[in-house]
């Protein structure tokens, strides 16, 4: 399929996982992809045996505004105006609870998982009213609708803050065709559950979700018209409970 032909993605934490599968996807279907993420040996690693002319490798750590700032200019210059925006990166740390958790974590964990969402919005944000359209996919968490305490203080915060951005997003922004979308996964076999407090075993690794299936959802969302927002999407494991 070439519906997004042409079109200019940003996909962040684009390294692994959730993101290394967005990426390549949009890629697959003939868009211009910025692979963003903190290590260049990740992205490269993401974008191998990809069509150069369809690729832009961006080093970039979202929770530093202005480098936010410098890599969205390096897509317009490169591609032009960006149409879609995947708000991918995120982090956990251990241990979890409010009274564990290490302050500098909770800061890392706020820096990059909610201000870095702000900083790459605010970025996209004038080019995208300048044409009265627009496409922002927040990958947040079912942790960011109910608080938990498997994800840990820290995250579900991050994450309940990443709803209420993007909710706000789409009341503020609709009259200039912007629409958002959270995506709340539950469990995904990602590099993040080796961050768990208790080891993961393959056994539950096998039943949870998968990047792949994450993907598909971002898909299902990007290929809706304009005149259709999503608000809110949950994607759980058959086995997870969401109550």
């Amino acid at each position: 399929m070439t519906q997004f032909k042409d079109r200019v993605v940003i996909v962040t934490g684009a390294g692994s996982g959730v993101g290394r599968e967005i990426a390549i996807g949009f890629v697959n279907e003939a868009a211009k992809v910025a692979f963003v993420g903190r290590r260049r040996s990740k992205l490269e690693e993401s974008a191998t045996g990809l069509p150069k002319e369809r690729v832009m490798i961006l080093p970039c750590d979202v929770s530093i505004r202005h480098a936010v700032d410098e890599m969205v200019n390096a897509v317009l210059r490169h591609f032009g105006a960006v149409d879609i925006l995947v708000n991918n990166a995120g982090i956990n740390t251990s241990p979890r609870s409010i009274a564990e958790v290490a302050p500098e974590d909770w800061n890392q964990i706020i820096a990059i998982n909610l201000n870095g969402v702000f900083n790459t919005i605010r970025a996209v944000l004038p080019g995208m009213r300048e044409k009265k359209d627009g496409l922002i996919i927040n990958i947040s968490s079912i942790a960011g609708i109910r608080a938990s305490e498997l994800a840990g203080a820290a995250y579900a915060a991050s994450k309940h803050g990443v709803m209420a951005l993007n909710h706000t997003l789409n009341i503020e922004e609709k009259e200039f065709g912007i629409r958002a979308c959270a995506i709340c996964p539950g469990e995904i076999d990602t590099p993040i559950l080796d961050q768990r407090p208790q080891p993961v075993s393959p056994e539950h690794r096998a039943r949870i979700l998968k990047p792949k299936d994450i993907a598909e959802a971002v898909f299902f969302v990007a290929r809706y018209p304009s005149r259709v927002c999503i608000p809110e999407l949950v994607i759980k494991p058959t086995t997870q409970i969401f109550q």
